[in-house]
């Protein structure tokens, strides 16, 4: 039986293939991060950093913008991650995707168990919880000093070639090309998980739990999912930056850590994936710039932003106060 053009189904899954498909400005935008590893050579140790707090950032935009999950202990599984990388080098192999492959799997299994107890309860009750978590694991990897290294952190860890052949340690263009790919896999892995059916759940249960419940979503299973996946994703990250740096330290699980990267992605805005990487590039290029004219200051400009954004862009972030300055510019031209 032929159906036709109104079919539900089809018509769904014609929606689907449309927020599937790339817009030109998305091409442009990786194809100039790619032209930046031959372009900017004196800024790859930046760029580099940019990549990772982009990922980063992504992993808790998968909570926060698609599943209204508010973390305060984002830093526990991109630590977590870190660890696990430079042990597993330490002990078995140097091989950096290996490595992140392991590290992924070990935070999105941290992941897997604390969400459990992180999605008890209310939104300020999960809020605490995450908070929790962090403080714990920070506690955790600093009394295991004979195996963390404590407040001195991990060194010397073996960064091999990566797959055998593209050496990375302390070759900076190298170390940005490779993680500028893992971070354009995984972002293509989360496009289209967010614009899936799987997506789509989320953001009906972030709008209303119990209408979501009510037609059959099974709620807490797609939030345990997305808790898992946005894990691993910060787990990546931390490994990424344990292999680029390399050191591991106390640092990567610090509530600082998890207050900078909920920053950054307010910042960008949520629920759109590239919110993390606009608001970990305004955040880390005004951190490096504006710190080396006023470096006692810089944190007062960061945090004037961050009020500016909170008043007049909501969850869209810088996007939002363009889109409105955009559009009395457009009013203003129309008016008579």
């Amino acid at each position: 039986m032929n159906m036709n053009s109104t079919d539900p189904v089809q018509v769904a899954s014609a929606a689907l293939r449309r927020k599937h498909a790339w817009h030109w400005l998305e091409y442009g935008f990786w194809l100039a991060a790619a032209a930046s590893v031959f372009l900017l050579p004196s800024q790859h140790a930046l760029l580099t950093q940019i990549a990772i707090w982009s990922l980063f950032a992504m992993s808790l935009d998968l909570l926060l913008g698609y599943a209204g999950i508010v973390s305060l202990g984002h830093a526990a599984y991109f630590g977590f991650g870190a660890y696990v990388a430079a042990l597993f080098a330490i002990n078995f192999t140097g091989e950096p995707v290996t490595g992140l492959l392991v590290a992924g799997t070990a935070a999105g299994l941290l992941g897997l168990v604390t969400s459990l107890l992180v999605l008890r309860g209310t939104d300020l009750t999960r809020l605490m919880v995450t908070l929790g978590i962090a403080l714990v694991m920070y506690e955790i990897a600093n009394q295991m000093s004979w195996l963390t290294g404590g407040a001195d952190g991990l060194t010397g860890m073996p960064i091999n070639a990566v797959l055998g052949f593209f050496p990375i340690y302390f070759i900076p263009k190298n170390s940005y090309a490779y993680v500028l790919v893992v971070c354009f896999v995984l972002f293509f892995i989360a496009k289209r998980i967010v614009h899936s059916p799987f997506g789509y759940s989320l953001r009906a249960i972030k709008g209303n739990p119990l209408r979501a419940s009510s037609i059959g979503i099974p709620a807490n299973l797609r939030l345990v999912a997305v808790y898992t996946i946005a894990a691993a994703y910060a787990g990546v990250a931390g490994a990424l930056l344990a292999q680029t740096t390399p050191v591991v330290s106390l640092t990567y699980i610090d509530f600082q850590r998890s207050a900078d990267v909920l920053l950054m992605l307010i910042i960008g805005g949520t629920g759109y994936l590239y919110g993390g990487v606009v608001g970990s590039t305004l955040f880390l290029v005004a951190q490096k710039f504006i710190g080396n004219i006023t470096p006692q200051y810089w944190e007062f400009w960061i945090g004037f932003a961050l009020v500016v954004i909170a008043l007049f862009a909501r969850d869209r972030g810088v996007f939002s106060i363009v889109e409105r300055v955009v559009g009395a510019l457009r009013r203003s031209k129309a008016a008579p």
